[in-house]
């Protein structure tokens, strides 16, 4: 099962500390030397961005930045054997910030990437 996490928080004021790029570097490595991580990244500010919406009937596209509070940080793709597992990655990934980063807060979502496995077999 594959599974997309997605990060979102806020930064505290200054630079990260030092050892915490360091500290997900090596958590990183781990998950791909593991098999689990298939890609990550981190993803620009949304002023870099833009929202395509369907509302109506009616497509409006607007240019970041957007109102919300936490951006959109970074991403990772797992394959793993259960959403418990893709979890315990991003579990261990937000307590590495947690714990190195004091008043750095954030939250991942979890979701699953559907495959072929999700689908009823052609009849």
């Amino acid at each position: 099962m594959r599974y997309i996490v997605v990060l979102k928080g806020t930064q505290p004021a200054g630079p990260p500390p030092e050892g915490l790029m360091a500290a997900i570097m090596d958590l990183g490595a781990e998950a791909t030397a593991s098999g689990a991580m298939l890609d990550n990244g981190g993803l620009a500010p949304s002023a870099a961005g833009a929202r395509v919406t369907v509302a109506g009937g009616e497509l409006s596209v607007m240019d970041g930045p957007f109102a919300e509070a936490k951006e959109y940080i970074s991403y990772a793709i797992y394959e793993v054997r259960s959403k418990e597992e893709a979890i315990e990655w991003t579990s261990r990934f937000m307590k590495l910030n947690a714990d190195l980063w004091p008043g750095w807060e954030g939250e991942c979502e979890v979701l699953k990437i559907m495959g072929p496995e999700d689908f009823a077999p052609p009849q």
